[in-house]
């Protein structure tokens, strides 16, 4: 076995593959539970900071990119130690650089990445305490604020992320190589990114400005539903269909806009058209009764208006218009479904009736 274990293999004896290999598995087995060991040490630092976040939240967020990292780090912590191979020592003419030197770029790149991922959950979590915060004060637009923030501070730090990716592959010199390209298609660049830079700057005025919160029911040209998220290039809505609705930013700040959230009163105007045989004290007497059954609705507003606006000999046109406090769709609904009811009944107690080929006109 001793000899077996003192064999060389790859400039290096068995046993020396052995150990690595050894606390490798180990460190994939018990990763998990590493990685939750040492986020609830951050989360017991740093808690006094996070009021209200539970610490299941601080490890759910952490426990998948920090177990990989650890597990990388070891792996590449426990390899460190052997001698590189002659075998694997040779040169890689097309990437202009040794099998050494590509290993080497591969090692870094993938610690970046996952370096880099451990931090975007750290922004995921901060954003999840900055939105506790604003909840507790009640503050609808602070999410939005803080979701846009936590999106666009993600994007830079995806960025910087590239740019050590790209130094790692390119060498230390590629930066001066991509400005001298720069400059040559500069003008290409900027027409492509016309359309993400209005997008961005849609963004940055729907957060200055305020037209609408996050939930609010919207209304943009032909596209109606709830906002559910302001990105930094499209705001998403869930349409009445249940479907989700995807408007770029710019689209949104150069169109019409209608906030019905912040609608204060529904109208409701109905067209009856009556009988000609009808007599005109009946008329009289439902129209009484109809203004009667409004005043008594403590849904219905003092506003209303109650007309006889119309004789033909095809039919007698009266029109109602009356306004309620009651925005939420299906209660506004609910009303003008008892409203209709007791018009009925008023006119069957009067014993008026709808004209032939009546069509009932209406609208809100």
């Amino acid at each position: 076995m001793r000899r077996f274990l003192n064999q060389p293999f790859l400039d290096n004896t068995v046993s020396s593959f052995l150990w690595p290999l050894i606390i490798i598995l180990l460190v994939i087995i018990f990763r998990n539970f590493l990685s939750r060991i040492i986020a609830r040490l951050v989360y017991a630092i740093i808690k006094r900071w996070t009021p209200g976040i539970e610490r299941k939240d601080f490890v759910h967020l952490l426990l998948k990119p920090l177990a990989v990292f650890i597990a990388f780090l070891v792996f590449v912590a426990s390899i460190d130690h052997l001698q590189y191979p002659h075998l694997l020592n040779f040169k890689i003419n097309f990437l202009h650089t040794d099998m050494a030197g590509m290993l080497l770029g591969i090692k870094l790149i993938v610690l970046t990445i996952l370096f880099f991922w451990v931090i975007l959950r750290l922004v995921d979590f901060g954003a999840l305490v900055f939105s506790h915060r604003a909840n507790l004060v009640q503050q609808p637009s602070g999410n939005q604020i803080v979701f846009f923030f936590r999106d666009f501070i993600k994007v830079i730090i995806a960025f910087i992320g590239f740019l050590l990716i790209m130094k790692h592959i390119a060498g230390k010199d590629w930066t001066g190589k991509l400005i001298g390209a720069m400059g040559i298609g500069a003008a290409a660049l900027a027409l492509a990114a016309k359309d993400t830079i209005e997008n961005l700057m849609g963004s940055f005025i729907i957060l200055l400005d305020k037209p609408f919160r996050i939930g609010d029911y919207i209304k943009i040209n032909d596209v109606a539903g709830n906002v559910e998220k302001v990105g930094l290039r499209s705001t998403r809505i869930r349409s009445d269909n249940k479907t989700f609705i995807t408007i770029p930013n710019s689209q949104i700040i150069n169109s019409i806009l209608d906030d019905i959230t912040l609608m204060t009163q529904r109208r409701v105007k109905i067209l009856l058209e009556l009988d000609p045989a009808t007599l005109s004290s009946s008329v009289m007497n439902v129209l009484e009764d109809i203004q009667n059954l409004l005043r008594a609705d403590v849904d219905v507003l003092d506003n209303f208006t109650l007309n006889f606006n119309d004789i033909s000999n095809r039919a007698y046109a009266v029109q109602l218009i009356y306004y309620t406090q009651i925005t939420e769709w299906q209660a506004y609904n609910a009303l003008k479904q008892k409203i209709n009811l007791e018009i009925i009944q008023a006119m069957e107690n009067r014993n008026v009736k709808l004209a032939k080929n009546f069509d009932l006109k209406t609208g809100s």
